[in-house]
């Protein structure tokens, strides 16, 4: 199921199943809150239905002569230029007479035009094909306008249905003459040619976006009626005047300046005319500024800095004052006390502040560890090592000295005669007898750093050791 505004299939901004507030599917969009009363009088309804051209950028009102009913939405196939269009119902009943009051619209006016009929199968498919050569037309008109050195952007090309005229849209800021432009696409295209031109506010609405504020554009959705915005706006409403924040995506002033206007000049009502100066003892005081939400007036004396907050009684007691000739001896401030706020957690700069010194523990640990390793241990410590030993750590050593080759430690030992071969020899140790028993005294009493060593009385007895 497609949108229910636009009926292309899937809707373009929130991807459900009914309609969309977004990606152009409720451009210029009315609310028929009138929908769903009775009518008592069926001869008394308006006879005029809007049509909507091009997603809503294009509304127009027709005459249903044939008292046909059409819901919102339903394609309809009207007159056009020599040829018939295609759009999309988008008001009908009592609403109608509303928009046409506020266009000055007579609804019984002769020139408006007449809607043929539903739209059939075929007139959807001419309608499709003559929309799928907007893009490849718009290009190439680009490129002759280019061509031909004019000033102006080419911003839209509206086709009608049966693709017998087309409407293309331009941006200028000077008059252009387009008349060679015009024979060039008419012997191109094979249309009649309409020059329209737009502002840069209809073109943004065309283009679409969104705003600052989050929001797609207002003149993209349901603004239709641009007015004049100047920088007064901004002042009335103490703006500052920040050209870069105050324009809108078209470049201009941004349209939402003139929304909370009326709301700022009746605030503004509350405050008194002609009270920029202040006669005080101490001089002339200045307006500087004024809160409009607070009721406030700022003022600052010539050579201080400091600012001094009036309330609009004050100000107009001290104006009627002055205008009796008497300056007052002091302004009076009110007390500006803020409001307790929660206190944020304040950015900290920790960069060359953070303590490693838990890592250089780290780092002296494994330092001394490594120089243990490489320093030789027990008795022989200028005798080679054994050829058996492990180069990855020390063993422990006891008073015996180095133990034989492939000897384990942890595990039993090996049975049968002595593999290794004879002891290493080293300049401070003698050959060691093997002929006689291995004294019980030699053998470390305490307890075995490595773990329980095995049982001895179970290791046979070999023929170099008996």
């Amino acid at each position: 199921m497609g949108c229910g505004s636009c009926g292309t299939g899937t809707p373009n901004g929130c991807k459900s199943n009914g309609g969309c507030s977004t990606g152009g599917c409720n451009r210029l969009n009315v609310h028929d809150w009138l929908r769903d009363l009775p009518v008592d009088d069926a001869e008394s309804q308006c006879r005029v239905v809007e049509v909507s051209f091009k997603q809503g950028s294009r509304k127009d009102f027709f005459r249903n002569p044939t008292f046909q009913i059409f819901e919102k939405g339903d394609y309809v196939t009207v007159e056009g230029v020599n040829g018939f269009d295609v759009g999309e119902v988008s008001l009908t009943g009592e609403l109608v007479r509303l928009q046409l009051k506020k266009s000055g619209t007579d609804e019984f006016h002769p020139d408006i035009k007449k809607i043929l009929r539903a739209s059939t199968d075929k007139d959807i498919e001419t309608f499709k094909i003559s929309k799928s050569r907007e893009s490849d037309m718009l290009a190439r008109s680009r490129a002759h306008a280019r061509d031909l050195k004019l000033q102006m952007k080419l911003s839209e090309i509206e086709l009608q249905a049966d693709g017998k005229k087309g409407t293309f849209f331009y941006t200028a800021d000077d008059r252009i003459d387009f008349r060679e432009l015009i024979r060039i696409f008419a012997g191109e295209f094979k249309v009649k040619v309409e020059m329209r031109q737009i502002g840069i506010r209809q073109e943004a609405a065309k283009v679409g976006g969104i705003g600052s504020c989050g929001r797609e554009l207002c003149c993209s959705t349901w603004l239709h009626d641009f007015k004049s915005v100047n920088t007064t706006a901004a002042r009335y409403q103490n703006l500052s005047i920040n050209q870069t924040k105050l324009s809108g995506q078209c470049g201009r002033l941004k349209c939402c300046l003139n929304f909370e206007l009326d709301t700022y000049l009746d605030a503004l009502q509350a405050f008194p005319d002609y009270a920029d100066n202040l006669q005080t003892a101490m001089g002339t005081a200045f307006l500087i500024k004024k809160d409009i939400f607070k009721n406030l007036m700022w003022y600052t004396l010539p050579n201080n800095t400091k600012h001094y907050p009036l309330t609009i009684e004050r100000v107009k007691e001290i104006k009627r004052l002055n205008q009796q000739g008497v300056a007052v001896e002091e302004l009076e401030a009110v007390e500006i006390t803020s409001k307790n706020k929660e206190v944020e957690p304040e950015f900290v700069e920790l960069v060359g502040q953070i303590s490693l010194r838990s890592l250089e523990k780290n780092d002296r640990r494994r330092r001394d560890q490594q120089r243990n390793y490489r320093e030789p241990q027990g008795p022989n410590q200028n005798g080679p090592r054994p050829q058996g030993q492990n180069q990855n750590g020390p063993r422990p050593q006891g008073p015996n000295g180095p133990r034989p080759q492939g000897q384990n430690p942890n595990g039993p030992r090996p049975n049968g005669p002595n593999q290794n071969g004879p002891r290493p020899q080293g300049p401070n140790n003698g050959p060691r007898p093997n002929n006689g028993p291995r004294p019980q005294g030699n053998r470390p009493q305490g307890p075995n750093p490595n773990g329980p060593r095995p049982n001895n009385d179970a290791r046979p007895e070999d023929g170099n050791n008996a």
